[in-house]
């Protein structure tokens, strides 16, 4: 697997941005997510913090490849603030961030293609204003074996750089070991040819 199959871009903290056009105050936020779940929350976070303001926009992507995603225009023409707010997201290949624009209206009113200006230009202003870093994909095993090959287990672990979790030493041993993607299978190959070691897989992200 190449190394750029592993990796992909996201946010290390919130930030925030604000864009002023014509009396408008567009206040951007950034988030690094997880979840819908995590969603939901910043999204309930900044309705409330901004219960005034007419609009609260946003476009979100999460999964290593982006697969799922969602915009909202909230009331605004259509197209105007969701998908350009995703065309931010798109052009810096962030994944696992939500960006939230909320606009207070100044009196003046901006057309097609003011606010798609105006919620594109927003939005990048948060992304600006935080750090994007390169994540990395591992897989974790479950790894059970008798205490006979601890010797054993624990240099495999050792030579890959891997530092054992949630380990249980008894007569049968068993711990979590988390390895970057790429090297996971040749990892994993390593394991499973000792002795009486069972590795299974428990979780990929």
């Amino acid at each position: 697997m190449k190394d750029k199959d592993d990796t992909f871009l996201s946010l290390k903290t919130p930030s925030e941005g604000l864009y002023k056009v014509k009396g408008s105050k567009h206040f951007s936020f950034a988030f690094p997510v997880s979840s819908e779940s995590d969603i939901k929350e910043r999204l309930s976070e900044i309705r409330v913090l901004h219960s005034a303001a007419r609009h609260h926009c946003y476009a979100w992507r999460l999964g290593h490849d982006a697969a799922s995603f969602r915009s909202n225009d909230d009331g605004e023409p259509a197209n105007t603030a969701g998908q350009p707010i995703l065309g931010v997201l798109k052009s810096n290949k962030l994944t696992n961030v939500i960006i939230v624009v909320v606009r207070y209206f100044g009196g003046t009113k901006l057309g097609v293609g003011g606010l798609i200006s105006a919620y594109r230009t927003a939005a990048s202003y948060a992304v600006a204003s935080g750090t994007i870093v390169k994540c990395i994909r591992t897989q974790t095993y479950l790894v059970k074996y008798p205490y006979t090959q601890m010797g054993a287990v624990m240099n495999v672990l050792k030579r890959s750089g891997v530092t054992p979790q949630k380990t249980n030493f008894q007569l049968t041993c068993s711990l979590e070991a988390s390895i970057r993607l790429r090297d996971a299978a040749d990892f994993s190959v390593k394991l499973s040819n000792l002795n009486e070691v069972q590795v299974t897989e428990i979780l990929q992200v």
